[in-house]
């Protein structure tokens, strides 16, 4: 019986991504539901091929319009629309995984409606652990869902890791299975090496040129402030039950080692590979078993050397936010994210400038960072709160 596959997110980098590795593996995976926003002609081509039983996309005009293009192909999908609809195909009966790849806090309730329906959750949502870390992970225990890490470098550390720490994210004990500390190396984008004078006039079109990995607009920037690390820390907190002194950044230029784990006795494991997101598809879309990704094999002979470098906070202010806001507590790192994802769209559309961004999210981090939260309920007003502000100073900037 083939497994029936969902993906949230179809037509951004992951959602494509997965795409290609289905197609590495004919006969292995029939895609249920396909999602997305509002990109007609990417759904409409992938729908053709596929033919999931659904397809939804969160605006209403374009799902209309979808539908209609569809029919025209006499194409036997179904078009639904609304935030609803994501939830609906996300917790569907006949739903074996579901690859959570929508970007931003937009990703949370479709992602949470499927660890209530106790799913396989193919995790590339960062943000839902970032807004609703301890809610989260105690919702994938209390509904048996099970978890499964897609970035590069929580993919790399989860291969890094014992099969008893693996099956229980979130509650494991690093220092019982004698872990020391997580390594989570990151690339430290295109400006590494530029002078930190000169970053107040970095443009949304340098931002977005990653040196290593093909990412959208909005994590490439991410990546350039290195944002996307402190997130990526936050997140790693949660799904591996890690103390902050048992999480370290690593700068890692070469992006070959996805991660590393360091264990008591001195011995450190480390996932390597070529920087393409194809390959942490298939590990978690197969685990605990291995297929083709379509992925080139690491060549060590043309590697060259690999480099490390402690990070700079002064160079990448928002790392140092984040690392701090994982310590603060969960209003902290919501309000952060929330910050975040205003900031650079707005630096995106050359409203405020590159260094802006860690001066926007840094004031409502302070502001906000100290909220009392007890409900998801109270975060998802939070998140409104904390992007109203944002909102205004921005106004404030842009003028």
């Amino acid at each position: 019986m083939l497994n029936s596959l969902v993906i949230l997110g179809a037509s951004g980098s992951i959602g494509q991504s997965t795409l290609k590795v289905l197609r590495q593996n004919p006969g292995r995976w029939q895609v249920l539901a396909l999602t997305a926003a509002r990109s007609v002609d990417a759904m409409l081509r992938d729908c053709l091929e596929f033919s999931p039983r659904f397809a939804v996309m969160v605006d209403e005009t374009a799902a209309g319009e979808l539908a209609e293009r569809l029919k025209t192909h006499g194409a036997s999908t179904r078009v639904l629309s609304g935030q609803a609809a994501l939830c609906e195909v996300a917790a569907h009966p006949e739903a074996h995984s579901v690859m959570a790849a929508i970007v931003g806090a937009a990703g949370l309730a479709p992602t949470m409606a499927a660890v209530r329906a106790g799913k396989r959750i193919l995790l590339a949502n960062k943000e839902a652990l970032v807004m609703s870390g301890a809610f989260f992970m105690e919702a994938v225990r209390h509904h048996g869902a099970e978890l499964l890490p897609i970035d590069s470098e929580h993919n790399a550390i989860f291969q890094c890791l014992p099969e008893s720490i693996q099956r229980q994210p979130g509650f494991c004990d690093l220092a019982e299975a004698g872990i020391s500390k997580i390594l989570l190396t990151g690339s430290g984008g295109p400006f590494r090496y530029t002078d930190i004078g000169d970053l107040d006039k970095v443009t949304p079109a340098q931002a977005v040129a990653h040196p290593n990995w093909s990412m959208g607009a909005k994590i490439s920037v991410d990546s350039a402030t290195m944002i996307n690390k402190g997130l990526e820390y936050i997140e790693a907190r949660w799904l591996f039950n890690a103390a902050p002194e048992q999480i370290q950044v690593v700068i890692h230029p070469q992006s070959v080692i996805h991660s590393m784990v360091q264990y008591k006795d001195g011995s450190v494991l480390a996932q390597l590979g070529n920087p393409d997101m194809c390959t942490p598809i298939a590990h978690a879309l197969a685990y605990p078993g291995r297929i083709e990704s379509g992925v080139e094999p690491l060549d060590f002979f043309s590697v060259g050397e690999f480099s490390f470098i402690r990070p700079d906070y002064e160079r990448y202010p928002n790392l140092a936010l984040a690392m701090t806001a994982c310590q603060q507590g969960q209003a902290a790192t919501t309000s952060l994210n929330a910050a975040n994802e205003e900031s650079v769209a707005a630096f995106l559309a050359e409203r405020i400038g590159f260094m802006d961004i860690a001066m926007v999210n840094e004031s409502i981090m302070t502001a906000l960072g100290g909220c009392a939260a007890g409900s998801l309920d109270d975060l998802i007003a939070l998140d409104g709160m904390a992007r109203a502000r944002a909102h205004e100073l921005i106004e404030e900037l842009a003028r």
